[in-house]
């Protein structure tokens, strides 16, 4: 590992951070340390990154804003990479080409700017383009499914290539990249439609208001826990189990909705990690519902 940041360094591949806090790098605000974030400046210094991994074996992982993360409490011996430099934001008419480090919530604020609907899903979504693409993020009956074009992807070996919108397999919280954990996004088009500002102002705000009301924002989460099984809502198998309100040492399953789990007293990863597994199993047992954690569990093997 020495060997391997001390040929980042010299290569000038991009900024890194030592001995990393991942509580400073999730949502949730938990999780252990990493050895190292990598930040590389462009797609070449990315590219010399990766053969250096595969050179010394190096554990790694893509971090975008950490809003669907759960880290565990131990050392991540490997390095976390982060494409905040890739944030280009370009619009050309009704597209706008986004690099995988740019926020989507900009997005959808900047697409407001320029009255072009059809990101306004996203205005509340915390993540990044990168994340959003790899997760199919979505909210109120629309996901990055409906307005991606294209995808721009480094592969396995190391060979940039554009993947169409059905290539990219889009489906529910699901995505092409979700089965190809190797492919790193660079970048994606999305496709808007003209739209009246005002009504996207409304629209956006209206949202924003009915989140504030029903989502525990003032709490460190990742946002919805578990999947909405077909037909179903989790949030209410989780109430009707009478489940709101339990904790495992600093978390808590929210009063105010269901499937969210909050750090709300200085938890630990494993507090949010064990509470969450309690409440699917309690789900399982009572209604043979097996819900499906939105949330990645990193470094518990």
């Amino acid at each position: 590992m020495n060997i391997f940041l001390e040929q980042v360094e010299e290569k000038e591949l991009g900024r890194i951070i030592y001995d990393a806090d991942l509580s400073k790098y999730t949502t949730y605000k938990v999780g252990g340390k990493a050895r190292a974030i990598i930040y590389p400046k462009d797609r070449r210094c990315l590219v010399e990154l990766c053969k250096l991994i595969k050179t010394y074996h190096i554990k790694y992982k893509i971090l975008g804003n950490g809003s669907n993360l759960l880290f565990s409490d131990e050392l991540y011996d490997g390095v976390l990479i982060k494409l905040d430099e890739f944030d280009k934001i370009e619009f050309v008419r009704n597209k706008v080409i986004c690099g995988a480090g740019a926020s989507l919530m900009k997005v959808a604020r900047e697409a407001m700017k320029r009255s072009l609907a059809g990101v306004e899903f996203a205005s509340g979504i915390p993540g990044t383009i990168g994340g959003a693409i790899y997760m199919n993020a979505g909210a109120y009956k629309s996901d990055m499914g409906y307005i991606t074009t294209n995808v721009t992807v480094l592969t396995d070996d190391l060979k940039i290539i554009t993947l169409t919108n059905s290539e990219m397999d889009f489906h529910y919280r699901s995505s092409y990249l979700q089965k190809h954990k190797n492919f790193i996004c660079l970048e994606a088009v999305l496709k808007l439609t003209k739209g009246d500002r005002k009504e996207i102002e409304e629209i956006t705000k209206e949202r924003r208001e009915r989140r504030m009301e029903s989502q525990p924002l003032e709490y460190p989460s990742a946002g919805s826990v578990f999947r909405n099984p077909e037909g179903m809502y989790a949030g209410k198998l989780i109430e009707d189990l009478g489940l709101k309100g339990l904790t495992k040492g600093g978390a808590e399953v929210s009063l105010k909705h269901a499937n969210f789990v909050i750090n709300k007293d200085g938890a630990t990863a494993k507090d949010i990690h064990d509470l969450i597994v309690f409440v699917h199993d309690a789900v399982l047992d009572r209604y043979g519902v097996d819900l499906k954690i939105e949330q990645e569990f990193v470094n518990w093997e």
